[in-house]
């Protein structure tokens, strides 16, 4: 029997989706129903691949289905198509699997011709509304499938209207139209060489070769990719009778929601357009009027109209957008499908629909995107505003900002003690920017990736920043960046959309974030169903307490290097780093040991009750001092100077010497992490005393304090061993000075690929596994995070090398192979070791999934990304029942 390619509505159903599209299985399934559907058939998504297959070419198996279920078409309604007293008129479009809206064509009107639009007068006793299909009908195919530009046709009916003195398309008469039509054509020959179709066969043939075709224009192809819709899917085809809403003031066309997509609210929600065709409503030629005003205009359509949306709600069981047509007074529906919504409505919608008794809370919680959330939980710039954007990068973390330009941390800092809003404009960010990035109300940055230091550091933040924006051409001398003709100084206003990667020029109003009753409740709901924690990567205690308000169950990573940053520390810092003996640095590390305190009671208190992974230092000492070349610029201008102090001279030539031997060729792969603790045992006995002694002291307060130390960068099981023999020994003489008693844990980082493939031994010496998924891709890819994210990583995904940006969403095949490899060798030593996941991946819906199945405790993120880590760890827990409890 042959493959089936071509379907009559009504031979269809709501889960032939895959071959369908949706929309023409939405077409058969309210057909089924009995709802007035004008009649058609669709060309199933197979019958494109098969296009494709064939090189552009409609098969003779597929184009002998074509013609039977036309002549179906034909003999049910009782007209023909091309038939001058009778003609059969048709819509052809398109139909994908998922809803692509606006991004593929559309044709109306087709099988109109120069004889069959006399018919049509004759038949309707309304030649202006026969004229004006045909018009509409020659504008659009030579738009879709001629290639001609809409706008040329557009330019042709601005003129008449100019002639005629007429402002809008129905006040032009049937003879205006028929003008139309004849420059119309003019314009087709002269842009095509060839004159316009007029056989509706041959319009039918080239109309769906169009649409098949359209699934690879570059809007649609770009739409995927953002919506990580897979590209082999093709789409469908559905020909349908037309029925015509411009047949004058007892007719017209229209969209509806269900309920309004903006905010959810259960009211009917959409536009319509008396006397007009459907693309009239969104072609904005025409002001429509909203969908409530249809019931003083056309009272009985609208309660028909009403109680349909009704019924097709509750069969599909979500919210509907609705396209409908009424032709002389009857109602017709011409397309369901689930609607678009923001963020705020897709959270109430889920939550009023479990109310309403029409979906579960599982339903519910896989009805919202995570992404989506942010939208919720950050500042954003009012939709109203009006905005000149200049530049774009990187949207590495959500948000919006408005601020005065600055170059230097310092500064940043400065300005913002003395209440001043900024933005820290950087060619990248280090550690030494820390404070600055605390003090700025957000950050952009020319270089870097969406995992740099500045989005990694602006997340945990919860600060918008824009990354990567290569078009900003930035002077640090002259306080000044350029884009194109903007020339921006210090001082000046900017806004940024860390959430779009939008830079604009001024002060743009913003709006706060708003947490309804029902984003908490799907919240409450997801905590409720989900079997893996969440836990927050912070450093300070305002970080904490804020993860913790956004429901984080614990630090999943305490970052002890940021405490080091303040502009307080900095010199205690450098003085240890600097130190020729042991002495020396003892006693810059003597200074800091109880500022490290305080830090660790602030987010050990925070957390009362929930657990703390501290981590180690982990970046190499370099990173602590000067810049090498800004270093040696200064003491250049030093030397030229006639009244420079020699003192100072040779303090900073001592300087640029330590700076110099601390210098790494590749300080990713250097003199940091663990091996730091093994060389500088000190630095680490300092940080272990003050994690102890403040949970001593703590505990003396009654505060439940649960600190977990975290060795970095453990590569062998030596390492640890000796690392762990080190805070063992501390934590014994802390208990045994102050007289308390504690429990703490201790564990590694699993971020280099040796410790997974030794997990079995490093377990050995492990309380727990926390995989620092950041580095494990770099060493795992041999790639440089900002150096792959700035020059190349963006063509790998684009050509499909790569799926994703394995900095952003985890590299299951590779890197996740690791972490599984991980946990069966680690949990074969000790079962009931504890795994988490603190790379900026805990915070990702694919990977939280991910983490989910392989068996991991906990994931964690930045305090922001808590609540959609929240909610993608709920929808791992359903989408996957197999896993064992």
């Amino acid at each position: 029997m042959a493959k089936k390619f071509v379907y009559l509505f009504d031979e269809g159903r709501a889960d032939m989706k895959e071959i369908l599209g949706g929309k023409g299985a939405n077409l058969a399934e309210m057909t089924r129903a009995g709802l007035p559907v004008p009649p058609g058939f669709t060309i199933s998504t197979e019958a494109c691949t098969a296009f494709y297959n064939a090189g552009q070419t409609i098969t003779a198996d597929i184009q002998q289905q074509i013609d039977t279920a036309l002549a179906e078409l034909e003999k049910r309604v009782g007209k023909k198509l091309g038939d001058p007293a009778n003609p059969l008129l048709v819509s052809v479009r398109s139909g994908a699997v998922f809803s692509m809206p606006g991004m593929m064509d559309t044709i109306l009107n087709l099988g109109l011709n120069d004889e069959t639009v006399k018919g049509l007068a004759e038949l309707t006793g309304n030649p202006r509304f026969a004229y004006d299909c045909y018009r509409r009908f020659i504008q659009m195919f030579s738009n879709v499938v001629l290639g001609v530009d809409h706008y040329q046709f557009e330019h042709i009916l601005d003129h008449i209207k100019e002639a005629r003195g007429v402002k809008q398309d129905p006040d032009l008469t049937a003879e205006d139209w028929q003008e139309a039509i004849v420059r119309f054509k003019e314009l087709v020959r002269k842009e095509t060489k060839a004159d316009f179709p007029e056989d509706p066969l041959v319009q039918l043939d080239r109309a769906i070769r169009a649409v098949f075709l359209s699934w690879n224009n570059q809007r649609a192809f770009v739409y995927r990719r953002i919506n990580k819709i897979p590209d082999d899917l093709g789409t469908a085809v559905n020909v349908q009778m037309m029925v015509f809403g411009n047949m004058g003031d007892d007719s017209g066309t229209g969209v509806a929601f269900t309920r309004n997509p903006s905010t959810g609210e259960k009211v009917l929600y959409g536009e319509f357009l008396i006397n007009a065709q459907g693309e009239d409503v969104v072609a904005g030629i025409r002001t429509p009027q909203p969908i409530a005003a249809l019931q003083n205009v056309m009272p009985e359509i609208f309660e028909q109209f009403k109680e349909i949306s009704t019924r097709l709600e509750s069969h599909y069981r979500d919210m509907q957008d609705i396209e409908f047509t009424v032709e002389r007074g009857k109602l017709y529906m011409l397309q369901t499908r689930n609607g678009k919504r923001t963020a705020h409505a897709a959270v109430k919608i889920a939550v009023d629909l479990v109310h309403e008794g029409v979906i579960t809370k599982e339903e519910a919680i896989l009805r919202v995107d995570p992404d989506g959330l942010d939208q919720l939980l950050h500042r954003r710039i009012d939709p109203a505003a009006k905005m000149n954007v200049i530049a774009k990068g990187l949207p590495a973390s959500p948000g919006a900002a408005s601020g005065q330009v600055v170059f230097d941390a310092d500064l940043a800092d400065k300005l913002a003690n003395e209440g001043k809003k900024v933005i820290l404009v950087r060619p990248e960010t280090t550690p030494e920017d820390i404070h600055g990035m605390v003090a700025a109300q957000g950050i952009v940055t020319s270089r870097g990736g969406m995992t740099s230091h500045a989005a990694v550091v602006a997340r945990g933040m919860g600060k918008p920043c824009i990354c990567g924006c290569e078009s900003l051409r930035i002077d640090l001398r002259a306080k000044q960046f350029t884009i194109d003709e903007y020339l921006v100084k210090e001082g000046d206003w900017i806004s940024i959309d860390g959430g779009t990667g939008r830079v604009l020029l001024g002060q743009v109003p913003l709006i706060d974030p708003i947490l309804s009753s029902e984003f908490k409740q799907l919240l409450d709901w997801a905590d409720e169903i989900r079997k893996i924690e969440v836990r927050a990567n912070a450093d300070n205690p305002e970080d904490s307490l804020k993860a913790r308000e956004f429901g984080a169950e614990g630090i999943g990573l305490c970052r002890t290097e940021h405490m080091f940053m303040a502009v307080d520390r900095v010199p205690i810092v450098q003085e240890m780093i600097l130190a020729e003996t042991d002495q020396e640095r003892q006693i810059a590390l003597d200074k800091l040991l109880p500022m490290q305190q305080a830090d660790f009671e602030g987010i050990l208190s925070a957390m009362e009750g929930l657990p703390v992974t501290i981590r180690l230092l982990d970046p190499p000492l370099h990173e602590f001092l000067p810049n090498l070349e800004e270093l040696l610029v200064e003491i250049t201008k030093l030397r030229m100077q006639e009244n420079s102090d020699p003192e100072l001279i040779r303090e900073k030539e001592n300087l640029l010497r330590k700076v110099r031997a601390l210098h790494e060729f590749n300080p990713m792969l250097g003199h940091r992490g663990c091996r730091l603790g093994m060389t500088f045992p000190e630095i680490y006995a300092m940080q272990v005393v003050a994690i102890f002694k403040a949970t001593a002291t703590l505990r003396e307060k009654g505060i439940d304090a649960r600190p977990e130390v975290m060795i970095p960068l453990v590569g062998h099981v030596n390492e640890l061993r000796i690392m762990r023999e080190l805070v063992v020994e501390k934590a014994t003489q802390v208990m045994e000075e102050t007289g308390s008693s504690f429990d703490f844990k201790i564990g590694t980082m699993i971020e280099i690929p040796r410790a997974a493939l030794t997990a079995d031994e490093i377990a050995t010496e492990a309380d727990f596994f926390s995989f620092g998924t950041n580095d494990l891709t770099q060493t795992t890819f041999g790639f440089s995070r900002d150096d792959a994210e700035g020059k190349f990583l963006h063509q790998y995904v684009h050509h499909k090398i790569l799926p994703d940006n394995p900095f952003a969403v985890l590299d299951q095949s590779g890197v996740g192979k690791l972490i599984e490899m991980s946990e069966r060798l680690g949990r074969g030593v000790k079962p009931d070791l504890k795994l988490g996941i603190c790379g900026e991946h805990g915070g990702e819906k694919s990977s939280i999934e991910f983490c989910y199945k392989t068996g991991l405790n906990y994931v964690s993120c930045s305090p922001f990304r808590v609540p959609i880590a929240r909610l993608a760890a709920a929808q791992a827990t359903i989408k996957n029942p197999q896993r064992n409890k």
